[in-house]
């Protein structure tokens, strides 16, 4: 009779907390499970839209090529620049309140080749 693999393993360290069941790296430092970069065409957009939000308005920025925790810290500067709340969700930088302007000056300083989409 065959055993099965182990598939066991660290999964917790009092030291550095949760641990990937993959590489056994800290979930933090985690290597395998990060996705690569998105394909960009070089232009950020922004743009406001109010679907799916009850009215509510929320400025979007789509195609920043910086990955998850570029895009984290680039999203707390934008939020702390308008002084509003927000988020990040699938590569896109979501901040509350129509921003379109402050975002677009912020994201011009520091070198990126921005457009405003939609209306």
């Amino acid at each position: 009779m065959k055993s099965k693999p182990s598939s066991g393993g660290l999964v917790y360290s009092t030291e550095t907390g949760r641990m990937c069941p993959v590489c056994r790296k800290p979930v933090a430092d985690c290597i395998c499970g990060q996705k690569p970069l998105p394909k960009t065409d070089g232009i950020v957009r922004v743009s406001r839209e109010t679907k799916g939000r009850a009215g509510k308005g929320v400025t979007l920025v789509k195609g920043v090529p910086l990955d998850l925790a570029g895009l984290t810290a680039l999203g707390k500067q934008l939020k702390a620049a308008c002084g509003s709340g927000g988020t990040v969700k699938d590569g896109v930088i979501e901040v509350q309140g129509d921003h379109c302007d402050t975002v677009i000056a912020l994201l011009q300083k520091q070198g990126y080749t921005v457009k405003r989409a939609g209306g």
